[in-house]
């Protein structure tokens, strides 16, 4: 795979599922690192999801304060590390959360917008806020995962913004995600038909 096959996975048209492009700035750092095809299907998998959460959650709760284009970015970013980290996409392993942080930073990405590609797996941690949550949130429910401690995290965000009883904010959550949910099997399908490989393999 060459640098601009990079590019047209990263903003071209995707056809089933309809994925939208990732923002120029990644689309242009998944180019200039050559990132494994897999790891592009992913990060738009991920990217098209929190898409998705921010427009529902505008409308369920628009007094909730979200910066949308540095979730966006950071749902694009989340996982740049496993360009460094090839077996991550794979396999476990948590190297290419710090990798990918320091990896944006020397490519000039501001650190409040390279933080989640270090962020994203620690979304429990106290100083971890809205926008983190909801990066952590979209790179669950891509393939349907379900976390309740981190939707518990959510919802309490969602309470507190629109005033609403914790009970009605779970509740319309559940419903967002569970309708993100549904276009899982598709999603997945999509990320799986690209290798890990810059080569080609699968």
């Amino acid at each position: 795979m060459t640098p601009a096959d990079v590019i047209s996975l990263a903003v071209d048209e995707t056809g089933d599922p309809p994925l939208r492009p990732l923002p120029p700035e990644a689309a242009e750092l998944l180019h200039t690192l050559n990132a494994p095809p897999r790891l592009v299907a992913h990060l738009r998998a991920v990217h098209e999801v929190a898409a998705q959460l921010l427009d529902r959650l505008a409308r369920e709760c628009p007094a909730l304060e979200v910066d949308r284009d540095a979730v966006l970015f950071g749902a694009a970013t989340h996982d740049i590390g496993k360009a460094l980290h090839p077996a991550e996409l794979s396999g476990p392993g948590a190297e290419h959360e710090e990798a990918g942080r320091a990896l944006l930073l020397a490519h000039g990405v501001p650190a409040r917008l390279a933080r989640f590609a270090g962020t994203h797996a620690s979304w429990d941690a106290p100083e971890a806020g809205v926008d983190d949550l909801l990066v952590s949130l979209a790179d669950k429910i891509w393939k349907n995962k379900r976390v309740p401690a981190l939707e518990d995290l959510v919802v309490a965000r969602l309470a507190g913004a629109g005033g609403r009883p914790v009970w009605e904010a779970f509740l319309r959550l559940d419903e967002v995600l569970t309708d993100i949910g549904e276009d899982a099997g598709r999603r997945l399908a999509y990320q799986m038909s690209h290798p890990v490989t810059r080569g080609g393999g699968l």
